[in-house]
């Protein structure tokens, strides 16, 4: 069969079938009596070999091992295209986070696109100095004026703000700093702050990322909860800390749905934060917490915050009281529950206090004698 023809069966140029010979991997077997190559079925056969091949990503060096040498075992071969696809992929899915997040914040002209582009790069910087600079410009430009100081009653909360405000100050950028660039009204795409406050590590530049997120908008919420469900602890802990400093109904509800959470690091975080907020649903998660000395003083705070309404004080007055009915509970848990009681007001918490200036358990009855003086009459 000559070289128009088989180029025509098997879809491969005339031109490639030339390049194949050139390198000794497809030859015809032999040639007509004007001198023009013929290819034999078995020519043929190896020109779909290699094909198939190339389909799989071989270059046409490891196709000519795979079919000349008897020692090139698949394994080999398979094993390291596998690992070169996998960092392609991984390449190409960064090319389009990054595309998208471009793409989300609509520039308006180039300068823009640059701008955003140098901002994402100083997020991903391994100076920390650096991405908190980035952070620090993030919440300045989401914030209501973007020329305007962030003032503290902007932060979503005392810890997120004293986090950011308490960070050492950042290194100056050296003048190659894309950051030290980006004026503060260039936008950043919320799923990259979501992206920086999940894989940071250095508490400084973690407090301003949370702060830069609480002012970034609608959708952290939703991204945040993702990181709730990571295979690693300290992801998770950093999301239901990112969650609790933003504001919102949305937060709100994702820290609900967090009480539920198989991770007690989770359900913590979140019981206080609720507790703060004045949700009751977060009760028996801070009792729990109360009870196993998990950090009860703040837990005991946090329930004095919906126990400001009389309903729901007498309610926890009465679950603090069933715990201590249990009869098992050790003399510290009795002392740990008399100062959530003394938190509580009402009749209810009044009445429990005074039974346990009667404790058996001297620290116990002290501990409760003094709370109950120390009260305010109900």
């Amino acid at each position: 069969m000559l070289i128009g023809e088989v180029a025509r069966r098997s879809g491969v140029s005339a031109r490639m079938l030339r390049h194949y010979e050139a390198l000794g991997l497809v030859r015809p077997s032999g040639r007509t009596g004007s001198g023009y190559r013929e290819y034999s079925g078995a020519d043929i056969r190896r020109i779909f070999h290699v094909e198939s091949l190339r389909s799989l990503g071989l270059s046409l060096r490891e196709i000519r091992r795979a079919l000349d040498e008897p020692g090139c075992t698949p394994s080999a071969l398979v094993g390291d295209l596998i690992r070169q696809t996998r960092e392609r992929l991984a390449a190409e899915t960064e090319l389009l986070t990054r595309l998208r997040r471009i793409d989300a914040v609509d520039p308006a002209g180039w300068e823009d696109v640059l701008r955003i582009v140098a901002l994402l790069q100083a997020l991903g910087s391994p100076s920390p100095g650096a991405r908190q600079h980035a952070a620090l410009l993030s919440a300045s430009s989401a914030g209501p004026s973007s020329s305007a100081a962030p003032s503290a009653s902007a932060a979503p909360s005392s810890s997120a703000a004293s986090s950011a405000s308490s960070a050492s100050p950042a290194p100056p950028a050296s003048p190659a700093s894309p950051a030290d660039e980006v004026p503060v009204e260039v936008p950043v795409p919320v799923d990259a702050l979501v992206e920086a406050v999940l894989n940071e590590t250095e508490p400084n530049v973690a407090g301003a990322l949370r702060w830069a997120l609480a002012r970034s908008g609608d959708g952290a919420p939703a991204l945040l909860a993702e990181g709730l469900d990571s295979p690693a602890a300290a992801v998770r802990e950093r999301a239901v800390r990112a969650l609790a400093e933003l504001p919102g109904p949305e937060a709100t509800a994702q820290l609900r749905r967090a009480l539920a959470h198989p991770d007690a690091v989770v359900r913590a975080c979140a019981a206080l934060e609720l507790g703060a907020r004045g949700a009751p649903e977060a009760v028996p998660t801070l009792i729990d917490m109360i009870v196993e000395g998990t950090q009860d003083t703040d837990a005991a705070d946090a329930l004095s915050v919906p126990a400001s309404d009389p309903a729901t004080a007498e309610r926890i007055a009465a679950r603090l009281l069933d715990r201590l009915a249990h009869g098992a509970a050790a003399p510290p848990v009795r002392s740990r529950l008399a100062q959530a009681l003394a938190a509580v007001p009402g009749p209810t918490a009044t009445r429990a206090l005074v039974g346990l200036t009667h404790d058996e358990h001297r620290t116990v009855a002290l501990t409760a004698t003094y709370l109950l003086r120390e009260r305010t009459p109900d």
